[in-house]
């Protein structure tokens, strides 16, 4: 008989951390149930360039002239952004200015007097004219430096677009895989644009850049 006080509470030490472990089991899968929700929460703006990259390129078996025409076409707008949000200093107006900045494109796209990458170099350069006499808000070295960026990737989209198109996109896929490029530095520099726009951009900037790369 006097054993069995012993035994019982030999099994009462031995439950109570088995039912803790069981808590501390419950939590931790709970929080791994939730942890690919709280990544999608934070990088959102890579799902959404995955998404529209797929979207935009997948099922395309069009001429090789029309899909680097169409992409070189476009890429003079990203230095453009990066322009007139420097010019505005402001940067949470990075997804309206992009909203406008589209609108734009296809207003162009309807009309056959100026070219689509024509009309974005004239406006960036009108936006750089602007900034050289009215001055800039965040100081003539970061001017020059968006200003060196424009005048880069507007004449690699010019060039891509007169040459022969086998030549051409690799001149274009240049133009947006190193302004994804300029997109990382200045997320990781936290300058100019939104941040959550400089990830979705350069995502966008470096898949497409692959894609015009793999064109048979």
């Amino acid at each position: 008989m006097p054993a069995m006080p012993a035994t019982t509470v030999r099994q009462g030490t031995t439950d109570a951390p088995t039912s803790g472990t069981a808590s501390r089991t419950t939590s931790a899968a709970a929080s791994d149930g939730r942890r690919p929700v709280e990544m999608l929460k934070q990088r959102w703006p890579t799902a959404l360039a995955v998404a529209l990259v797929i979207l935009t390129t997948a099922g395309g078996s069009g001429e090789l002239a029309d899909i680097v025409g169409a992409f070189g076409d476009a890429l003079p707008l990203l230095p453009l952004l990066y322009v007139v949000i420097h010019q505005i200093g402001r940067p949470h107006v990075t997804w309206p200015v992009l909203g406008a900045g589209v609108a734009a494109m296809v207003a162009l796209g309807a009309q056959d007097v100026v070219s689509q990458p024509v009309a974005l170099v004239a406006i960036a350069l009108a936006v750089l004219v602007w900034g050289a006499v009215r001055g800039t808000p965040h100081g003539r070295a970061a001017f020059g430096v968006q200003a060196a960026g424009a005048f880069a990737f507007g004449a690699l989209a010019l060039v891509g677009l007169a040459v022969d198109p086998d030549l051409g996109r690799y001149l274009v896929a240049a133009g947006w895989f190193f302004h994804g490029v300029w997109d990382f530095v200045h997320l990781r520099l936290d300058k100019v644009v939104a941040r959550s726009f400089a990830e979705w951009c350069a995502v966008v900037d470096v898949l497409v850049a692959v894609h015009l790369l793999l064109l048979l």
